[in-house]
């Protein structure tokens, strides 16, 4: 945690927040870059390995397609409109929610 001088606990704990969740989407776009220079490197091998079998049936093409699948849902983790995490005060808001429904029953 870092202290800023001159700003109150509640503007520290959201700047405190907001790192975090900076810090983890970073991460996830840097583990999406990674997938896809491997998803590279297995499909190159794949396609390789059916090109010198006698080039037959595309079989490559599950695999690929597969690892396609997974590119789309890691990226869409990484990039998409909810890459930034759960955040405290959206905890905060849903623990209010789950109080509220308990003293109305």
């Amino acid at each position: 945690m870092r202290t800023v001088i001159g700003m109150d606990n509640d503007e520290q704990q959201k700047t405190d927040e907001l790192r975090k969740i900076a810090k983890n989407r970073l991460k996830a776009q840097a583990d999406f870059r990674n997938y896809l220079w491997i998803w590279l490197g297995v499909s190159v091998v794949l396609t390789g390995i059916w090109a010198f079998s006698g080039l037959g049936y595309f079989w490559p093409a599950w695999a690929i397609g597969g690892m396609g699948v997974a590119a789309f849902f890691t990226g869409l983790n990484a990039y998409g409109p909810r890459a930034g995490g759960i955040t405290d005060s959206a905890i905060d808001a849903e623990v209010a929610r789950m109080n509220q429904r308990r003293d109305q029953a």
